[in-house]
């Protein structure tokens, strides 16, 4: 099973403040852990709201709403991709995670659609669609 854990934005990331070495530190050996286990497929900080934008969508009109973004709570300020045996394994393994933030601080933990979640919808050349482009994207990033 493949999992987004999702790092909560607190005021700070918000603002731009940046992790102190230590924290980088910390992270840099809880990454390793996760790599060396086989559980980390990903992962990257991201840029406070202020230097990003949204698209709302409404029929065919699209409006896009520059950052920063009000509700600082439900953004995000950094994530990894996990391929685990099941939420359980993922929430052990985030309850080793040292704090990522200064202060108090959530990470979510959302599983990730796989095409047999789908069912029949997905058909079978839909299913064949999503592959080509997964295997362009990993050529793409291979080279």
């Amino acid at each position: 099973m493949k999992f987004m854990v999702l790092v909560k934005a607190t005021a700070d990331s918000e603002a731009g403040v940046m992790p102190s070495e230590q924290l980088f530190a910390g992270m840099g050996k809880y990454n390793e852990e996760l790599v060396n286990a086989g559980i980390m497929q990903a992962g990257e900080g991201l840029h406070p709201s202020s230097k990003g934008a949204r698209v709302r969508f409404a029929g065919k009109d699209r409006k896009v709403i520059d950052g920063p973004f009000a509700e600082t709570k439900e953004l995000v300020a950094g994530f990894w991709m996990w391929k685990c045996a099941s939420l359980q394994e993922a929430v052990d393994w985030l309850k080793r995670c040292p704090n990522p933030m200064p202060g108090e601080s959530e990470i979510e933990i959302r599983q990730v659609f796989e095409a047999e979640d789908f069912g029949e919808a997905f058909t079978p050349e839909l299913r064949e669609q999503e592959e080509r482009l997964r295997a362009k994207v990993a050529g793409q990033q291979a080279g």
